[in-house]
């Protein structure tokens, strides 16, 4: 069992069940005395708010916006305890992988991914809902 502790948020990969099928960890668990943060869903655009058409670009940006969110709120990409993915189109998991990895390294949030016709712009095509603990 993979157990990671950061005094605030620990992940874990029960032997009991399969391994993950993605870059995530089955269990989060917060500590009792952590502050909860939700954030809105984050998006593609760039400082300027450009959207690219570009799906990839968007999961780059998002990613970015992602890191810079957590650390306007003195949080690292440690305190993430969950995403969840909403995509317009198939996700390239070589780019999206590089990303996640680069961000979350080897102890990644536990995440759900889901894949529908829209999201609240038409030139959306990827969001990411953020949940930490700090």
């Amino acid at each position: 069992m993979m157990n990671i502790n950061n005094h605030v948020v620990s992940r874990n990969n029960p032997n009991q069940i399969a391994k993950p099928v993605g870059n995530y960890s089955h269990v989060t668990k917060i500590n009792r005395n952590a502050e909860m943060y939700v954030f809105s869903g984050q998006i593609g655009n760039d400082q300027d708010g450009h959207i690219p058409s570009n799906f990839n670009e968007q999961v780059t940006h998002t990613m970015s916006n992602i890191v810079a969110l957590l650390s306007s709120q003195g949080l690292t990409p440690a305190n993430v305890i969950k995403i969840n993915i909403w995509a317009t189109e198939e996700i390239d998991w070589d780019h999206f992988d590089s990303i996640w990895n680069d961000v979350f390294g080897d102890t990644p949030p536990s995440m759900t991914i889901a894949y529908i016709s829209g999201l609240g712009l038409p030139e959306l095509k990827i969001e990411l809902d953020v949940w930490a603990a700090g």
